[in-house]
């Protein structure tokens, strides 16, 4: 005689086995598929694709009571080259408060410019974005209204894969820029990578981070 209680308990042990199995397939190919994306951004980080543009977008980098960080004037200082050079007629900047409750990343980005001979009706503000998708949405729709089309991303080597695959969603032509500084090549740079194709991922299914 049949002992039905055996049969689902056996039947059950197969269907978690299944699912455990189905479980780990699918981690390990996100696994795989971030290392594979942390291998592309480590490799956009070091191409400079600086070329003609309608604007120069510099992402913001933390402020301290209106004075740009280190990473900022990095960033800002390598805007200002580019501008010099003749490749963009304007400059965008971006970055929200951040938690300051009198500065932006944007607006402090723009005092230093116009310090350095920037004119005023060349530099653009978006002072709202508090994250890097933020920041990015908000400098498309920017561009949108102004009908520009293509610009010049500077940010940090790590930061530009991702900068560029969501500027391109929005259908703007990007070219890649980082800013100047000295290679590294320990663990703390390859976390950088792999901590940026995890945002990249979430973003991909819809979590803005």
């Amino acid at each position: 005689m049949v002992n039905y209680n055996v049969c689902i308990t056996q039947m059950r042990k197969r269907l978690i086995g299944i699912a455990v199995a189905i479980l780990a397939l699918a981690v390990a190919a996100a696994a795989a598929a971030i290392f594979s994306i942390a291998g592309e951004i480590e490799r956009q980080s070091t191409v400079d694709e600086a070329r003609p543009a309608d604007l120069i977008l510099v992402l913001g980098a933390a402020e301290y009571r209106g004075r740009p960080s280190p990473v900022l004037v990095a960033r800002l200082n390598h805007a200002l080259f580019l501008y010099r050079q003749g490749l963009a007629p304007r400059i965008l900047t971006t970055g929200g408060s951040g938690g300051d409750p009198t500065f932006t990343e944007g607006e402090v980005a723009r005092a230093y410019l116009s310090k350095h001979g920037i004119p005023s009706e060349a530099i653009i503000v978006e002072s709202e974005g508090e994250s890097t998708v933020h920041s990015t949405a908000a400098a498309a729709e920017i561009m949108r209204r102004m009908n520009l089309t293509s610009c010049i991303v500077v940010s940090d080597g790590y930061h530009i894969y991702r900068v560029k695959k969501m500027l391109e969603f929005k259908g703007v032509s990007v070219y890649g820029s980082p800013r100047p500084e000295q290679p590294r090549e320990d663990w703390r740079q390859k976390w950088l990578y792999f901590r940026q194709a995890i945002a990249y991922g979430l973003w991909r299914i819809g979590i803005p981070v």
